[in-house]
C-alpha cells in the first residue's frame, strides 16, 4: 500500500493553522505529502482586485507547499463558491483517485464558516465515491480499490457553529515542528493585512501559535498540538485501520472519556 497523505482545506492558509504539524511529521515518517485548497483565496484582500489576489495567494500556498515538502494541486473554485455541487465531487474524486491517499486530512465538518464545512462534506463523497466504478469524474478516470483513513481537522475558534465547544479524538505533538508551522504560515505574507482589517487577528502569527497552544491544554499533555477527529471507517477501510495514530504514535494522546 503506497504511503500517500492527502491535506485538503477550503482556502490558502488554513492548512497552516489547523493541519501542518501533522502533515509534515507524516512526511517524517515516510509519507509521500500532497496539498491543496479548494478556493483560491479571491476574497482574501483589502488591496488588490480579485485576479491579482488569486495570484498572489496561489503562488504563496505554492511556497508553503514546496516548504513543507508536499505536491501541491491547484485550486477549483473562488472564495464563496465551495458549494455541495455533483461537478465539484466530480472534480475532486478525480483528484482523490489519481493520488490516492492512505491518509485524507480534512477539516471539521463543523465550524463556523460554509466553506470549511462543505470542503469537508465534499471530500468525504470524493473519497467514498473513489471505488464506485460507475460514478463519473471530471476528468474521467477509472476507479480504485483502496483502503483509506480520513481525519478531520479542528474547527477554526474551537467550537461548532453554535458555539459549542468541539474536542478531539486524539491529538498530535507539533512542539517540535513548530518553526516549520510558523515558516510556512509565514509564506502567505499577503494575509497579515486582511486578517488584521477583516477579523482583528493582529498578528497571524500568535494567533496560529495561540491556537495550537489552546489545543495543546485540551490534551492534558502537550504544550503545542493539532487535534484531529477519526471518520467512520464504514465504506473507506477495516474498523481497525488507523494509518496516522499508528505512523505518529510517540506523538500522539488519546485523553480517555470521563
Amino acid at each position: 500500500m503506497s504511503k500517500v497523505v492527502f491535506a485538503v482545506a477550503a482556502h490558502p492558509d488554513d492548512i497552516e493553522y489547523q493541519m501542518a504539524g501533522t502533515l509534515y511529521l507524516l512526511g517524517r515518517a515516510g509519507y509521500e505529502l500532497h496539498y491543496m485548497n479548494v478556493a483560491n483565496g479571491s476574497g482574501g484582500s483589502v488591496t488588490m482586485d480579485a485576479d491579482q489576489t488569486v495570484a498572489v495567494r496561489t503562488q504563496e500556498s505554492r511556497d508553503s507547499a514546496e516548504l513543507l515538502g508536499a505536491q501541491f494541486h491547484p485550486p477549483l473554485v473562488d472564495d464563496l463558491q465551495i458549494y455541495y455541487t455533483p461537478e465539484l465531487v466530480a472534480k475532486l474524486c478525480a483528484i482523490v483517485r489519481k493520488v490516492n491517499p492512505e491518509i485524507l486530512l480534512i477539516p471539521s465538518p463543523q465550524d463556523y464558516m460554509e466553506d470549511h464545512t462543505n470542503v469537508s462534506r465534499l471530500m468525504v463523497t470524493a473519497a467514498f465515491s473513489r471505488t464506485v466504478r460507475n460514478f463519473p469524474t471530471d476528468p474521467p478516470s477509472s476507479f480504485i480499490r483502496s483502503e483509506m483513513a480520513l481525519y478531520h481537522a479542528m474547527p477554526y475558534g474551537l467550537q461548532d457553529q453554535l458555539r459549542q465547544p468541539v474536542a478531539a479524538h486524539f491529538y498530535v505533538d507539533v512542539k517540535s515542528v513548530m518553526d516549520k508551522k510558523r515558516a510556512a504560515l509565514t509564506c502567505h505574507r499577503s494575509q497579515k493585512e486582511w486578517l488584521d482589517t477583516s477579523q482583528g487577528l493582529d498578528n497571524y502569527i500568535i494567533t496560529m501559535e495561540n491556537l495550537n497552544r489552546r489545543v495543546g491544554s485540551m490534551s492534558g499533555k502537550f504544550e503545542y498540538a493539532e487535534g484531529w477527529r477519526r471518520h467512520s471507517h464504514f465504506g473507506f477501510a477495516a474498523e481497525d485501520f488507523d494509518p496516522l495514530t499508528k505512523a505518529l504514535a510517540s506523538y500522539i494522546h488519546a485523553p480517555r472519556p470521563d
